[in-house]
């Protein structure tokens, strides 16, 4: 059974700190967004892929990468792979910019 998934406003582009994230709750799913030094937003969940947890919000900032702040994986904001040697992910949600607005489809 497919779901359709629905477009939800989460931020004004131009309230969004540029390479440092910002945590939004989004009908119980927890989401952290970065806009990125291309001006790009990505977003994933916000929830280290490591077992014992920890949150991604102040993870560091490098293109389209992210550092996990607790375990320094290294975690791609296109796919929510982390990168080798290590392993896991963490889910990706699509962004869209409309007229200075920033939506989600959930």
């Amino acid at each position: 059974m497919q779901t359709t998934k629905v477009r939800i406003k989460v931020a004004d582009y131009d309230s969004l700190p540029e390479r440092a994230g910002q945590a939004v709750t989004v009908n119980g799913e927890k989401i952290v967004l970065f806009r990125i030094s291309t001006g790009d937003v990505k977003a994933v969940e916000n929830r280290s892929p490591h077992r014992k947890g920890g949150t991604l919000a102040d993870a560091l900032v490098s293109g389209k990468f992210i550092y996990c702040p607790v375990y320094d994986l290294k975690i791609s904001l296109e796919d929510g792979k982390v990168q080798a040697p290590d392993t896991g992910e963490v889910k990706t949600y699509e962004v869209e910019i409309i007229e200075n607005e920033v939506f989600l489809q959930i």
